[in-house]
């Protein structure tokens, strides 16, 4: 299953695609007992989409068992084991992928000429990915982090590892110092050789980055490129050859850190608001304000969601499952402020309970 959504998967996945594109998607559960039903719930979604193909007189009867088969492949290859809390499937004539994602998305079946992305956005966004990259004098290590954990990421290269030979120890005797290996010519290679990875990845898929590893490692990496200029260090060794719940400990305090100072910067950011006329709150108001590109910092309660219906001038509350409702309302207006250049930023529920749960400073 997909995780990782870099700014070139997103961008393939919006290219258009002839008719029928289908996504497919439904909640999932990370517990018992509320995971227990997951499985049948995905067949019988998938089964819903097979029915809208086998309904659709604008697809040909050789695409619809071709998009059918991959469904079939695509429904084969999800680990409900490792479940998160929504679930996404494409398929398209010849291709299909499958998401797991961290945010609920709405259980909803659309064919169309190209995927719906803006779940997988919002969850990407909500989630606040960010990469942790461990040192070692034999070996780099790179993590991908989310909310509440990390994972070993095997890309861009990584791990990277090399075999380390004896010190010296007649050194040690002329000087006295325990021998280092990142004193050494052959690690300060094997950093550069890292930062230059380190420069690739993050071009692909910027986000992040917290650095950890001896002081000693950490400052010969600033030395030696630029690559982890603005990383976040976490002078903590023996991470690099550390378990996924060993790292998440040593870097969970940090991000913790940083994300009450985030949260609290938005508060103030949205007091300013108020007080110059650039304030806006509620999904009605932030809707329209989005379509027209005019939401400079979107706030969001993290687990905030409301169905609405389209009224023609304004959206007006809904019931799951009415016809022509929107369960995924607020995933389209965070897809929207991003496409337009606004910082999202997800916070704790009941940090906006004044502004129903979302709010927005405006460009104008």
């Amino acid at each position: 299953m997909e995780h990782v959504l870099s700014p070139a998967t997103l961008a393939e996945l919006r290219r258009p695609r002839p008719y029928p594109a289908v996504s497919v998607l439904t909640p999932t559960h990370r517990r018992e007992p509320y995971n227990a039903q997951d499985q049948v719930r995905l067949r019988n979604t998938v089964a819903e989409a097979k029915r809208r193909l086998e309904a659709d007189p604008a697809v040909s009867r050789e695409r619809r068992a071709d998009v059918a088969r991959h469904l079939d492949q695509a429904l084969s290859e999800v680990d409900l084991t490792h479940a998160g809390d929504g679930l996404v499937i494409f398929a398209a004539s010849g291709e299909h992928q499958v998401w797991s994602l961290t945010r609920t998305v709405p259980e909803r079946v659309v064919l169309s000429d190209t995927f719906l992305t803006r779940n997988l956005v919002a969850a990407q966004t909500a989630g606040r990915p960010f990469w942790v990259l461990s040192l070692a004098a034999d070996r780099v290590t790179l993590w991908d982090g989310g909310v509440d954990r990390v994972t070993e990421a095997r890309v861009g290269g990584f791990p990277l590892t090399r075999r380390v030979e004896n010190f010296d120890p007649e050194r040690q005797q002329r000087t006295g110092d325990p021998p280092s290996a990142f004193r050494e010519e052959r690690t300060r290679r094997f950093l550069r050789e890292t930062g230059i990875a380190l420069s690739a990845l993050l071009r692909d898929r910027p986000r992040r980055l917290y650095v950890t590893g001896e002081p000693a490692a950490l400052s010969l990496l600033d030395e030696v490129g630029s690559a982890a200029k603005g990383a976040v260090h976490v002078p903590h060794g023996g991470l690099a050859h550390g378990t996924p719940e060993s790292v998440w400990q040593a870097v969970r305090p940090v991000i913790e850190a940083e994300a009450r100072r985030s949260t609290d910067a938005v508060a103030r950011s949205l007091e300013t608001a108020r007080g110059r006329r650039e304030f806006a709150a509620g999904v009605d108001e932030l809707w329209q304000s989005a379509r027209d590109g005019r939401v400079r910092l979107l706030a969001v309660e993290e687990n905030y969601s409301v169905t609405v219906e389209d009224a023609g001038s304004h959206l007006a509350l809904a019931a799951n499952g009415d016809i022509g409702s929107r369960e995924d309302i607020v995933d389209e207006i965070v897809e929207q402020c991003l496409e337009t250049g606004a910082d999202v930023r997800f916070v704790p529920d009941g940090t906006l309970k004044e502004a129903e749960g979302i709010a927005g400073v405006l460009r104008y």
